[in-house]
């Protein structure tokens, strides 16, 4: 590949611009080599060799993921991601469309220069995209995190030029593409500030500055000591119950006689048992992720202890809509969703292995096992017609799929039950999976969806499970889903 553009030798006729800013760029590069840069001898050329392969931005983003907080760890992989588009943009495109030679390096002090001189082009500089890349894929996520990582990066991008292996115009131009890098990818895989719902409608909540009023349950089994240490820090007047799973209905009943605020961290199932007794009570429910998806929680844009504590502090809170089924003398809630068909099939696998191997390989296992089991359909009569299904969906709010991102909810008040329906037949697994890998769910011949208020299924088989939010039970002959707009108050942190 012959480059675009080629520096290396000055081009027929008059290109005064040019000229100039070529003379620019060299003059600068004279400056900073004649300037006398103090503690920098020692630190900037072993910086400028720890970025090298991207080695620095790897320690970096482990640093990060290591505090242990959903943002921290987001942040780490997007600046990761921003980096690698930034390296391959650069290696493929950047440094073969513009020829340049390296700076001479007589005017840079000898002590100054790298042990290895690098071979390749000058421009642009991949180190300093790198370090921008990264940094702007940080910040995007986690602005204050971002801004840790800054003056890392700014360090990176001066010692090529203090080092002499680059003029100011290649950094610059390096950084430029880094930074495209890292908007590139949040146009791929938007950041959570972007699909968040937003703060609407915004409800009135007691603000309770130092967490007193604020009864906080927490169940032990979903791994909650950190998170609950966080709300400590966040909410020193906030009572705390730590309990264990069998224990958590009735703490949570006796929490809410006395709670201004009633407070819970667990997995979702945990959740809806909270908003279930917070609505009996008519009390605002304070929700600290503590499990292992946490989709109630992360739609409300509340993350971790820091999060739910400026919340509880201002009184921050929005009001969200709630779906309630019942079935002959079974009822429930649910905040996130409700699904017959095969996905009960699921949960029950993963409960199954769960404390075998953990969350995660469960789940895996769990929708191998399923899928491979290609099971016969579900029955059940819908608008008056007998359908045979795969899976029906009801979900709290409509989900959407943003870019390259799994479903999300931007708005937890609207008023619909969003229905999927995966039809039966001949091998339906195998049919949604290829849908799936095509692009999205609603390309499959086999899925159709509807929103609605209210649905009403009946001549459900006696024993058919039903799960909801990570729950399991049966239910047999008629079931009837609603929204319940509006009818519960979450604390939520605002922008």
């Amino acid at each position: 590949m012959s480059p675009d553009v080629d520096l290396t030798v000055p081009k027929p006729g008059r290109h005064a611009l040019r000229d100039r800013l070529l003379a620019l760029d060299s003059r600068l590069f004279e400056i900073a080599a004649e300037r006398n840069w103090p503690l920098a001898e020692p630190a900037l050329p072993r910086l400028s060799r720890s970025a090298d392969h991207g080695v620095l931005w790897c320690a970096v983003a482990a640093a990060v993921a290591a505090s242990r907080t959903p943002r921290a760890r987001r942040a780490a992989a997007r600046g990761l991601a921003s980096l690698g588009l930034a390296s391959l943009t650069i290696n493929t495109l950047g440094k073969r469309s513009v020829r340049r030679p390296r700076p001479l390096l007589d005017p840079v002090p000898v002590v100054r220069h790298l042990k290895r001189q690098p071979i390749t082009t000058s421009f642009p500089s991949g180190h300093a995209a790198s370090a921008a890349a990264f940094t702007a894929g940080v910040a995007l996520e986690s602005p204050a995190w971002g801004a840790v990582v800054a003056p890392v990066a700014f360090s990176v991008a001066v010692s090529r030029v203090y080092t002499g292996v680059h003029f100011p115009s290649d950094v610059l131009a390096g950084a430029v593409l880094g930074a495209g890098a890292a908007f590139a990818v949040r146009a791929l895989v938007p950041t959570r500030a972007q699909t968040g719902p937003p703060p609407r409608p915004r409800a009135q909540a007691p603000a309770l500055p130092g967490g007193a009023g604020l009864v906080v349950v927490a169940n032990r089994a979903s791994g909650s000591a950190d998170r609950t240490g966080v709300l400590r820090h966040e909410l020193p007047e906030a009572e705390l119950v730590e309990c264990e799973p069998e224990e958590v209905q009735a703490e949570l009943a006796r929490a809410a006689v006395r709670a201004r605020a009633l407070g819970v961290c667990g997995g979702d199932g945990t959740v809806n048992a909270a908003a279930r007794i917070a609505l009996r009570h008519g009390l605002p429910l304070a929700v600290l992720p503590g499990g292992t998806l946490n989709h109630f929680a992360h739609d409300l844009s509340v993350e971790d202890g820091r999060d739910l504590g400026r919340a509880v502090r201002a009184g921050e809170a929005v009001r969200v809509d709630v779906g309630r089924f019942t079935s002959g003398d079974r009822e429930g809630v649910f905040l996130n969703t409700l699904s017959l068909g095969v996905y009960p099939e699921l949960v029950r696998e993963r409960e199954r292995w769960a404390r075998r191997m953990g969350a995660w390989p469960a789940e895996v296992l769990a929708v191998l096992r399923v899928l491979r089991t290609d099971r016969h359909p579900l029955r059940v009569e819908l608008r008056g017609e007998t359908h045979p299904l795969w899976l029906l969906f009801v979900g709290n709010c409509l989900y959407h799929r943003l870019a390259l991102t799994p479903g999300r909810r931007t708005d937890l008040a609207d008023g619909q039950l969003d229905v999927r329906v995966v039809h039966g037949g001949r091998h339906p697994a195998l049919r949604l999976l290829s849908a799936a890998l095509a692009g999205p769910l609603t390309r499959s011949p086999a899925h159709t969806g509807a929103r609605l208020s209210r649905l009403r299924l009946t001549g459900i088989a006696a024993g058919t499970p039903v799960a909801y939010d990570g729950e399991v039970i049966e239910v047999a002959g008629e079931m009837t889903v609603e929204k319940l707009p509006e009818a519960l108050t979450a604390y939520r942190p605002l922008p």
